[in-house]
């Protein structure tokens, strides 16, 4: 692994930056908050959500993000003082389709935001047989989660939570629990958080990140730091071996500069640990997890930043000097030396990754300069996904959702229409390219799918449509003229779809669609009949 000095930085893999010292009202659903928040309490009950108490937040129910899937309650023997209310509630998905998604929508498109998902089994069903099942965010896979093994070492009260930053590619992102047929996936609650465009570098729009564990050492209590103390409502949780380490803290405001990378908060960066003998490091130690969903990568690769700020005046020839050991292999060639009461930190932009099942040692050391012992104030280890799935084109994405939702279908419409080709709605076929293009809808059969009403000026929006089955339904009024324009479309199956008692009316060309569309032919004669509207 090449090394790179904090002067040689920018050439690097591996940066470090010194930020030195320089001159309640609930909103509607479905929509972030005035701070574009999304939290919501799956599984609530009603139409009614609630504040937070620790938190001041306001928590929605499922309503407006998710049209399947049943409320449950937690058994009430875990429901206890010590378990957050946000997992008193579940949503669980048995009966449901494979896929089941919560769409978040009003974002902004390009932007990173941080999706934090939470899960307590409890034994809301009363089965004793916690599942197994996947995570995705939008149509790239995020995650298994496995509450067999959690209930086995850990209990059947204890809280699993997962929490990724992504790119945003579009005004909306779904979040998928997919059923792998080995339990019923459930879900507690769901939020999201934006960040800001310039924080963690290391998620782009091929890259998201998925946080192993984020911690603030020093503190000697067991509170949690989260909003509002952190704008962005990130959970760091406390750090502190007093066998082993000393704590350092300050009641001074801990500063970050205006182009700051990760925006750690004042009361994370106020606290700190040291080794009690000088001479041993602040360590952090982590086991690599197989990721068997990515056939050419089985190990993940991780990401890690380490968060430094000097919170005492050194003593005259006193040195505070740092580096840093992965592995036992040190990260830079020389020494560096946070500022006094600034954020510093350092960070691989390059995940480190090994090619079997690694326990990982990484170790903050004193330099050979140093007189004084090193430190750390917080750090935050990230496993990488990649998010270069393509999803299907947005324009047939809202022309297929509008059709859904006019229609109520309720079949396994969930998630993205053609992606994954394994999940790919029913009664649709799809084109998928070689050339990373976005996949197209090619075709829609929605024969004897009890349609009633008119028909929807969304189907002439599916532009790369050649086939188009609406038999066998209840459908009345005029057929859209812009059906002509369709410059795909050349087989249609129109049999009964048209209420024969309407008035007829004229297409651009002319022709009485009463007379074109209700003519008696056979079934064969209409499958196998050009688009009539199609201009040559």
């Amino acid at each position: 692994m090449e090394l790179s000095t904090p002067r040689a930085m920018a050439a690097g893999p591996w940066l470090l930056l010194l930020c030195l010292a320089a001159g309640a009202v609930l909103q509607a659903r479905a929509q972030p908050d005035n701070k574009g928040f999304i939290s919501i309490d799956c599984g609530l009950s009603g139409n009614t959500g609630y504040v937070s108490e620790t938190t001041k937040l306001s928590y929605v129910t499922d309503a407006g993000f998710i049209d399947a899937g049943t409320n449950h309650d937690i058994s009430d023997e875990f429901m206890t003082e010590y378990v957050d209310k946000l997992s008193y509630t579940a949503r669980s998905f048995a009966g449901a389709g494979v896929r089941n998604c919560y769409t978040l929508r009003s974002l902004v498109s390009g932007n990173k935001y941080l999706i934090r998902a939470t899960f307590m089994y409890g034994n809301y069903d009363g089965l004793d047989r916690p599942p197994v099942f996947d995570l995705y965010i939008g149509v790239n896979y995020w995650h298994t989660l496995d509450f067999r093994y959690l209930t086995k070492y850990y209990g059947i009260d204890e809280v699993m939570v997962k929490e990724a930053i992504v790119v945003v590619p579009d005004n909306f992102v779904q979040v998928c629990l997919v059923n792998i047929g080995d339990g019923t996936p459930f879900i507690s609650s769901l939020e999201l958080r934006p960040l800001n465009r310039t924080h963690y570098p290391q998620a782009t729009v091929a890259q998201g990140l998925s946080l192993d564990s984020r911690l603030n050492f020093g503190p000697m209590t067991s509170d949690i730091v989260r909003y509002p103390d952190d704008p962005y409502d990130r959970i760091w949780d406390p750090e502190y071996a007093k066998l082993i380490w000393a704590e350092i803290t300050t009641t001074q405001k801990v500063r970050n500069l205006d182009n700051d990378l990760f925006g750690v908060p004042s009361t994370v960066l106020q606290t700190a640990v040291m080794p009690l003998n000088a001479s041993k490091s602040v360590w952090l130690l982590w086991d690599s997890e197989p990721t068997p969903k990515y056939d050419r990568d089985p190990t993940p690769g991780y990401i890690i930043i380490l968060h430094f700020a000097e919170l005492e005046v050194l003593p005259r020839n006193a040195v505070r000097e740092l580096n840093v050991l992965l592995d036992d292999k040190p990260w830079f060639t020389t020494g560096f030396t946070p500022g006094y009461l600034y954020g510093t930190f350092a960070y691989n932009t390059i995940a480190f990754t090994n090619n079997r099942r690694h326990i990982y040692m990484l170790d903050v050391v004193a330099s050979s300069n140093a007189t004084l012992p090193p430190y750390l104030n917080a750090a935050e280890v990230f496993s990488v996904f990649p998010t270069t799935n393509l999803g299907t084109d947005s324009q047939d994405v809202s022309a297929i959702t509008a059709i859904k939702l006019k229609y109520h279908v309720t079949q396994n419409w969930m998630g993205d229409p053609c992606v994954p080709q394994t999940m790919a709605w029913d009664r649709l076929t799809c084109s998928y390219t070689v050339d990373s293009s976005h996949p197209r809808i090619t075709s829609v059969n929605l024969s004897s799918s009890g349609l009633n009403g008119d028909i929807s000026s969304s189907f002439t929006k599916l532009k790369a449509v050649t086939y188009l089955d609406l038999s066998n339904n209840n459908l009345i009024g005029s057929i859209p003229d812009a059906l002509s324009q369709l410059p795909s479309l050349t087989l249609l199956q129109p049999a009964q779809w048209i209420n024969p008692l309407r008035t007829p009316q004229k297409n651009s060309r002319g022709f009485s669609e009463s007379k074109i569309w209700q003519q008696p032919r056979s079934l064969q004669q209409w499958q196998f009949m050009p688009n009539p509207f199609k201009k040559e």
